[in-house]
């Protein structure tokens, strides 16, 4: 008799963003705001996992790790982007993002709270694009609103 395999999920690493490291800034120097954390693209119809690596935060403090998580998604409109799960592993922040309005950039905040008491906030940048839909040709007739009209096999019409 067959058992039944157990599926143990693990978050993809081509969807992570690490923190910016807490290096000293020298006396005398003027301390830069880092590059805004962005994660890669994704579809509108996309259901995918996005992680936030806090461990440089977490150096010299091991055994440290995400207590609690709270997450906030920026527009927060009918139809917009959604966190469907949120997870934590050790020092990464794990979650599952969905929908999304085609050609809009999405600002996530995470507060993060650690077992130790340490508090990080951080945005991170999501594009939200229309990858599965293919671009309009631009010999296409299309609608006021700029979709392209097909015939019935779902081609579209096209100008001389």
């Amino acid at each position: 008799m067959a058992t039944p395999a157990h599926y143990v999920s693990k978050p993809s690493s081509a969807r992570t963003a690490t923190l910016d490291s807490f290096i000293p800034v020298p006396r005398g120097a003027v301390a830069v705001a880092p590059a805004a954390l962005n994660w890669p693209a994704k579809d509108p119809g996309d259901t995918l996992d996005y992680r936030l690596d806090i461990s440089p935060a977490l150096v010299g403090n091991e055994g440290d790790a995400i207590a609690t998580l709270d997450v906030t998604i920026s527009p927060a409109n009918p139809g917009d982007l959604a966190a469907s799960s949120v997870a934590a592993d050790g020092p990464i922040a794990i979650i599952w993002l969905s929908g999304g309005q085609a050609g809009t950039v999405y600002v996530i905040t995470l507060r993060v709270s650690t077992m130790s008491g340490r508090t990080l906030q951080r945005s991170v940048l999501l594009p939200v694009l229309p990858f599965s839909t293919p671009p309009v040709s631009a010999s296409a007739i299309t609608t006021d609103v700029g979709t392209a009209i097909t015939d019935q096999n779902g081609n579209p019409v096209l100008t001389n």
